[in-house]
């Protein structure tokens, strides 16, 4: 078995064709792509796939404005899907065009992550070149409405409700250096705390009037004493439960009192946690913290992705680190993942084991994302062998 491993190795790395890798990843980093609007981006995924004769499907998952893209490769002999799947819009900030500098891919979206999504491609076209897939097939999915706050998720959500699940999924987010077997689960929170009336000057009545600052205080301090509760939740990989507030505004001018207060944080929770449960507790606090001060308050409350746990020992994360150690030489230690993303979801939601596994790239959620082209070209490398070492089962 070894030595096939290390035919399948060598095979794969001649048919991962770096110069048709970067020009896959060029084409959709120079699409500007903001997250509700990733629409054109995925139009230009579907073409490459389409122009390389995979079977292709648009699926609305919820969001017809930006289909996503569905494509397969099967090997025409019974097996598991892997599913390779990733979004294709950025963050809102100035677009950067694509360049490449002395081995370097820049541009938005490169890390985060049209430069997986390229990887991913070219590891469907590593596998069809050379047959080496021997049973079972890949699904590539990508999709918009990933990244919060202006996505919610629910495309992927979609996705996997209307069955485009395969067996076991990787995901070319930025997370190079450990197999993520745990994490947390994130909730993002908006509060504004409000009293009846109108602005009006400390000295002509406003000391008199219900203060939103005084009781934003009170349930900041609230958050922070159940921050303390939660404390005691912890994981030793994946840290502790925690609530955190890290915005705070109010008032127009230093001596006026005002109507509105508001401040913002997470709320982040271990697997052992109901996020549904989680949620109505913050709920309950603010509400009655805010009627002691006979104040109102208004609450946002997205929960991004729950958390998650994986078990390194099983057939699928084994397989990754079977192909990922024929690629890199030695596997992958086990840790944490330190944000939330759609893996999470696959796991949690659709019931399927999900990896997180992509380039040691830089700069995600800024103007100045950086990734090596090796990096993308590994990736592609460790997928395909993912794919062969999982798809045809025992």
């Amino acid at each position: 078995m070894s030595n096939d491993r290390d035919d399948n190795r060598r095979a794969i790395a001649e048919a991962v064709d770096e110069s048709r890798l970067l020009e896959t990843a060029i084409r959709l980093i120079e699409i500007p792509s903001f997250t509700r609007d990733a629409g054109a981006a995925l139009d230009a995924l579907a073409a490459i796939l389409n122009d390389e004769g995979f079977a292709v499907e648009r699926v609305d998952a919820g969001w017809p404005s930006a289909p996503a893209v569905a494509a397969r490769l099967t090997s025409g002999a019974a097996g598991r899907t892997l599913q390779f799947n990733g979004h294709l819009d950025t963050v809102h900030l100035p677009f950067t065009p694509p360049a490449v500098d002395d081995g370097v891919l820049t541009g938005s979206g490169c890390s985060d992550m049209k430069g997986g999504v390229a990887a991913a491609v070219e590891a469907m076209r590593a596998l069809r070149d050379t047959g080496l897939l021997t049973g079972g097939g890949v699904l590539l999915t990508a999709h918009d409405l990933h990244e919060a706050p202006w996505g919610d998720g629910s495309q992927v959500d979609g996705l996997i409700d209307a069955g485009y699940v395969g067996d076991a999924v990787l995901l070319p987010e930025y997370l190079s250096d450990r197999l993520p077997n745990v994490g947390r689960g994130l909730a993002v929170f908006e509060v504004a705390v409000r009293r009846d009336g109108q602005p009006v000057h400390e000295v002509l009545g406003g000391s008199e009037q219900p203060s939103v600052i005084h009781a934003g205080a009170a349930l900041i301090l609230a958050l922070q004493e159940l921050d303390a509760q939660l404390s005691q939740l912890v994981d030793p990989l994946a840290g502790r439960e925690s609530v955190f507030v890290g915005q705070a505004h109010g008032g127009e001018i230093f001596n006026q009192a005002p109507v509105l207060l508001e401040f913002s944080g997470t709320r982040r929770w271990l697997d052992q946690t109901d996020a549904i449960e989680a949620k109505e507790a913050l709920l309950e606090l603010l509400h009655a913290v805010a009627a002691e001060s006979n104040v109102s308050v208004e609450v946002n409350y997205q929960i991004i992705r729950d958390a998650f746990r994986l078990d390194a020992r099983t057939e699928f994360p084994q397989a990754f680190q079977r192909a990922y150690t024929a690629v890199a030489g030695e596997p992958l230690p086990v840790g944490a993942k330190p944000f939330v993303d759609d893996a999470n979801a696959f796991i949690r939601r659709g019931g399927v084991p999900a990896i997180t596994h992509g380039p040691n790239a830089t700069g995600a959620h800024t103007v100045d994302e950086k990734c090596p082209v090796a990096e993308l070209v590994r990736v592609a490398q460790v997928y395909a062998l993912t794919a062969i070492e999982f798809c045809p089962g025992p």
